[in-house]
């Protein structure tokens, strides 16, 4: 596969707590000059980004980032807010917690509550899969498939793991139809990217594969 296919599914990902302006630019225009699908930056920069692409770029931020534990009102104020300043994706995390509690269908009206507010644009749904059971990522699929989320992502690159390609192989085998597959935290070769892709992943979440494109260091989420 070669490398402007692959860039065409990832999410340019920066989300680290000092991230400035300086480098948020620089990631907008890297991901214009490659043909990523889009941004994923803190919400903070949506509006600064959004005027700034100028329609040439997919800004993407991140709600209830990354621990999930905030409480619905929290994450539906975060999202409309984002979508307010112009995010045209919102990645969110769910809440562990309900997860180990078995409180699935607080965590579908969770789902349901921010893809209303979502309407026509996308929502991606982090479970952050290094913290639960196989069992568990499998209700998870159902959960998501069944709240009418668009995806279904691996990870917030912030806990002990990232993407792994059982997880993507286990998606595959348990979500709906209509939900596809995002694979996040730690990709960190063009082979591993193109691995996932294979697998079924219709996108990648990483800061690396441009700055391997670009014979950078590729170090980061």
């Amino acid at each position: 596969m070669e490398a402007k296919e692959i860039l065409k599914h990832v999410d340019h990902t920066l989300l680290t707590q000092g991230a400035t302006w300086e480098e948020i630019r620089q990631i907008c225009d890297d991901a214009i000059a490659y043909g990523t699908a889009s941004v994923c930056i803190p919400p903070s920069y949506v509006k600064q980004a959004k005027d700034y692409v100028q329609g040439k770029m997919a800004v993407c931020t991140v709600i209830g980032f990354p621990n999930g534990y905030m409480t619905t009102k929290t994450k539906e104020f975060e999202t409309k807010d984002a979508l307010a300043n112009g995010a045209d994706e919102i990645d969110m995390v769910i809440n562990i917690g309900w997860v180990k509690d078995q409180k699935y269908d607080c965590i579908e009206e969770e789902i349901r509550t921010l893809k209303a507010a979502c309407g026509e644009k996308i929502l991606k749904v982090i479970i952050e899969t290094c913290l639960l059971t196989d069992e568990e990522k499998v209700r998870m699929c159902q959960v998501v498939t069944k709240a009418g989320a668009d995806y279904i992502k691996t990870s917030t690159g912030f806990s002990k793991a990232g993407a792994t390609f059982a997880d993507i192989e286990l998606f595959a085998k348990n979500i709906g139809p209509d939900v596809k597959m995002k694979a996040a935290g730690g990709i960190s070769s063009m082979e591993d990217a193109e691995k996932f892709l294979e697998l079924g992943a219709d996108r990648l979440g990483t800061s690396r594969i441009i700055k391997l494109v670009k014979n950078e260091a590729a170090s980061g989420y």
